[in-house]
């Protein structure tokens, strides 16, 4: 049995939509218990700051997704850079400000472009690639006046690295790594990669811009950890499948946002690895017949 919430019209053929704030750590806690859940995957970053893993774990379930502590790399521009220069991980040179006159007499010594974020957590749209000085400064100016809520009260500015971006996945568990694969999503609004950055305009995977020599590279001067293989190749392969369709294929196919809203996954009362079998098997077709491809 799969539960989504809140879920949409597009896994709704799927699995089971709950009327939940995935945000509500109580409100997710009263499904699990009502629905006598075993296994909770959270995969957006926006419940997992808000602690909901925290507060499932507490309460005896298993979940899948970090801590609202280890969320933090996610939910705190400044943060994540913090670390990266605490670990030798190499970034792009920043600053972090509270105060919009100091931001702009940086911005001005800097010059453009130049990138500027909200902090927090802003749905993809806190960030800001200013070609002018003027560009960077109104986008400060924005931030701080609230345009992206409470995530503009703090702003990080850093200089542009011009190239492809891409996601690594990665699980860890303190020790050991294990990469699961990698995407990209379409950043800019515009044709052509212009325009402002949004959220929601589709992704794809694997990320060919990701050769196993810039994956090779990301462990040793990233990630840090030796690796850890699955030598069950089928459950490895349905894992990162089911990873992969769910998080990225489906929401290629079906709609430019369609997983923003698909926010916690629960899985209850059967065995996990046949049901991410069953899953995978079941969004690939999908997937599949809506690019006008029969099933294998």
């Amino acid at each position: 049995k799969l539960i989504v919430a809140p879920g949409n019209a597009g896994i709704a053929g799927i699995a089971t939509c709950a009327p939940v704030d995935p945000c509500d750590a109580a409100a997710v806690l009263s499904l699990c218990e009502e629905e006598a859940l075993e296994l909770v995957i959270i995969g957006p970053e926006a419940p997992l700051a808000a602690g909901v893993a925290d507060r499932l774990r507490d309460a005896g379930l298993a979940v899948f997704g970090p801590s609202a502590a280890a969320a933090r790399l996610e939910a705190s521009k400044a943060f994540t850079k913090e670390v990266c220069d605490a670990c030798g991980a190499p970034t792009a040179r920043w600053a972090r400000f509270t105060d919009a006159a100091a931001a702009r007499a940086h911005i001005r010594a800097a010059g453009a472009p130049i990138v500027v974020k909200a902090d927090g957590l802003a749905a993809g749209k806190g960030v800001v690639v200013a070609e002018t000085v003027e560009a960077a400064e109104r986008a400060v100016e924005e931030m701080f006046a609230g345009a992206h809520g409470a995530a503009g009260a703090e702003v990080v500015v850093e200089e542009v690295l011009t190239g492809e971006e891409a996601s690594f996945f990665v699980l860890v568990d303190g020790t050991d790594v294990l990469p699961l694969g990698t995407a990209q999503d379409h950043k800019r609004i515009g044709e052509g990669d212009t325009g402002p950055n949004t959220g929601g305009m589709g992704a794809y995977s694997p990320a060919p811009v990701m050769t196993p020599e810039v994956e090779a590279r990301a462990l040793e001067e990233i990630v840090g950890h030796r690796i850890v293989r699955i030598h069950d190749s089928v459950l490895k392969v349905m894992l990162f499948q089911f990873m992969r369709g769910l998080a990225f294929g489906l929401g290629t196919v079906i709609g430019a946002s369609i997983l923003v809203s698909v926010l916690v996954a629960v899985l209850a009362r059967i065995e996990f690895v046949p049901l991410l079998g069953d899953l995978a098997g079941r969004v690939i077709e999908q997937i599949e017949e809506a690019q006008g491809q029969p099933p294998p």
